[in-house]
């Protein structure tokens, strides 16, 4: 039996089976993890904006659904955290900028509705860097979010609070966004689960403007691959207003199952220097996969990415510069380095964002040609170990300069190419620090990941580890 001042250590699975036995209440854990939330956050800065009388108040009408033998699914009754670029309909959507201070939307965005419809305890809104640019976790509206395993560093970004939060136990799940590695890198950093699904295979609609065309997806954070997946379940299916999730259903229900996987592992990137703790972690989780049954290979990446260099910055400034367009009122409070990314943007040619879209399109139909040779690609999820809270990136890694993209060269390829990735844990480095490797899948084959993460879990768990706060 857990004592209730344990019971935010429990995932979101084991909750759920709590509750079946009438062993725990959703009140009980809601107040548990308010507890949890008053004790780790002001060290954390992870959730900035809470709702703990409407978390207590939606606990007691799961108490009494699942008393009654009614639970709405499988979360129903479980705590969940929201990342500040997702609607909400009861509590503000900053997207980390004063620009949008007291933005609140009529309506819950589509994935944040499938949760409340679901029953999920929504605990708050969690922390990022302003409109989930940048890698790290600080904004002029809330300020840092530090790492759970070391207080004077970076969880990475954008989904920074999310992890943290999740990390330190405050709640078993977090939803979060990645437009280029926002929820796998910092799941990497705090030693957590993160999905990035195929585009469309969870729908979007009711959201903040796009910045980054169609590659910023939704997906879950946890401890777990089996919360993981928990919570993509709820989330998952197409919507007639996102057409792409229409494809991306079809897609998945064509992905043969497979008992041994041809998996190639690729160390670095057209030479950028890798964090040697990283390198040497992931190689030999590689071993793991291989006692699994599977045909591990290590080599280079089968596809051309060199356009992501120059193509990467043009379209997080177009999507600016077009978000300024239409909304100039919000320009006039973003920080300054945003009027200067739209203002690039700007200058950007129709002719040079059309290239752009060209090489992204290109890439799509390449990764179909690498999947019918491999059926997943693994990779280290981050360059570098996190760095110091309050600065944007590393300037060195492995003793080599590297610029704003020098810890995140793994991640932002695969949103173009709209695959799934799953982030999983491995050995962490000697100082404790979490490190993880991604593994990387055909367009639909989500659950393909799932059940290898779930395997590899197996084999080396990681989830008995926490960070001493």
């Amino acid at each position: 039996m857990t004592e209730l001042s344990e019971v935010w250590r429990l995932s979101a699975a084991e909750l759920g089976r709590r509750y079946r036995q009438g062993a725990l209440t959703p009140t009980e854990v809601a107040k548990a993890c308010l507890r949890r939330l008053d004790a780790v956050n002001p060290t954390l800065n992870a959730v900035i904006a809470r709702r703990d009388e409407a978390m207590l108040r939606d606990a007691q009408a799961a108490t009494e659904r699942l008393a009654a033998g009614r639970p709405l699914s499988a979360l129903d009754g479980i705590p969940v955290s929201i990342k500040d670029n997702l609607r909400t309909g009861d509590q503000p959507t900053t997207w980390g900028s004063p620009a949008l201070r007291d933005h609140r939307a009529d309506a819950d965005e589509l994935p944040v509705a499938r949760l409340r419809a679901a029953g999920a305890l929504f605990i708050g809104k969690t922390n990022l860097p302003e409109f989930a640019l940048e890698g790290y976790t600080d904004n002029p509206l809330f300020g840092a979010t530090v790492n759970p395993w070391n207080t004077t560093l970076t969880p990475g970004g954008s989904s920074g609070g999310a992890v943290a939060s999740v990390a330190a136990g405050v709640t078993p799940l977090a939803l979060g966004t990645d437009g280029g590695g926002s929820i796998r890198r910092p799941a990497s950093h705090c030693g957590l689960v993160g999905l990035k699904p195929s585009i469309g295979a969870i729908a979007r609609g009711g959201g903040l403007p796009s910045l980054l065309l169609d590659l910023e997806v939704v997906g879950p954070l946890a401890r777990t691959v089996a919360d993981t997946r928990l919570m993509f379940d709820a989330l998952r299916g197409p919507q007639a207003q996102d057409r792409q999730s229409l494809g991306a259903a079809e897609a998945s229900r064509q992905t043969a199952d497979r008992q041994a996987l041809r998996v190639l592992y690729v160390p670095a990137l057209d030479g950028a220097p890798v964090d040697p703790q990283i390198a040497s972690h992931c190689r030999r989780a590689m071993d793991v996969l291989g006692n699994l049954g599977h045909d591990v290979r290590e080599g280079s990446m089968p596809l051309d990415l060199a356009f992501m260099t120059q193509a990467w910055p043009i379209i997080g400034q177009a999507g600016v510069a077009r978000l300024f367009e239409r909304f100039p009122q919000w320009r006039a409070q973003a920080s300054a380095k945003y009027h200067d990314m739209a203002d690039q943007g700007a200058r950007h040619s129709a002719a040079r964002l059309w290239a752009v879209l060209e090489d992204i399109e290109l890439l799509r139909r390449d990764c179909e040609r690498a999947f019918a040779q491999y059926d997943v690609l693994v990779t280290p999820a981050a360059a570098a170990l996190p760095w110091p809270a309050h600065e944007a990136y590393p300037p060195v890694i492995d003793g080599q300069p590297v610029g704003p993209r020098g810890h995140a060269v793994f991640t932002g390829w695969v949103n173009a190419a709209g695959l799934p990735a799953l982030a999983v844990p491995v050995a962490p480095a000697a100082n404790g620090l979490p490190i993880g490797i991604q593994m990387i899948g055909r367009f639909g084959a989500d659950d393909r990941l799932l059940d290898l993460g779930e395997a590899y879990e197996a084999a080396a768990p990681w989830a008995h580890r926490w960070p001493d706060l």
